[in-house]
This record gives C-alpha cells, sequence and structure tokens, in this order.
C-alpha cells in the first residue's frame, strides 16, 4: 500500500487526540495536518455529531469526542486491524 492516509486514518487520528479534549492547534499538529484539512475534518466531524465544540473561554475552544465519536474510533480500529494497516 502507499504510505499516504486515507481518509479514514485521519478521522481516527483525530478521534483519538479528542478523547481528552484537544484545541484545533493541538489537533492539527499531532495529527499532522494543514489548516484547510482540519477545518474540513472538524466541520464534518462536528456536523455528524463525533467530536462537540466546547468553549471553554473566550476565545478558547476545546473539541471533544464524543460517545457516538468513541464507537465510530472503535469501529474503524476495527477495520484497520482485520486490513492489516496496524504495521505502521
Amino acid at each position: 500500500m502507499n504510505n499516504r492516509r486515507s481518509n479514514i486514518e485521519i478521522i481516527a487520528e483525530m478521534l483519538r487526540i479528542g478523547e481528552n479534549g484537544a484545541g484545533k492547534t493541538e489537533i492539527m499538529y499531532n495529527a499532522n495536518m494543514s489548516y484547510s484539512q482540519i477545518q474540513k475534518y472538524l466541520g464534518f466531524l462536528i456536523s455528524h455529531d463525533f467530536i462537540n465544540k466546547i468553549h471553554v473561554g473566550n476565545p478558547c475552544v476545546t473539541y471533544q469526542i464524543t460517545d457516538s465519536g468513541v464507537k465510530l474510533l472503535k469501529s474503524i480500529e476495527s477495520v484497520i486491524e482485520l486490513l492489516g494497516w496496524f504495521d505502521k
């Protein structure tokens, strides 16, 4: 397989980072994403209720994985493991 991450792998990484709550910059750097990518994926995850946007101050925002996000992450990890993509 090629070394590029799939959309699913990027989403799984973002959900893992959001398990303990994280800011946009932290997610962006830890998931090795560009600003435009983080905007696109966060928008998707928030709109589908996989991540919540939590205001903890002005203008401080934290992103936290939801219960449905936890279920999605577990499902993604199961599929990735079945496909043998965890060799990394």
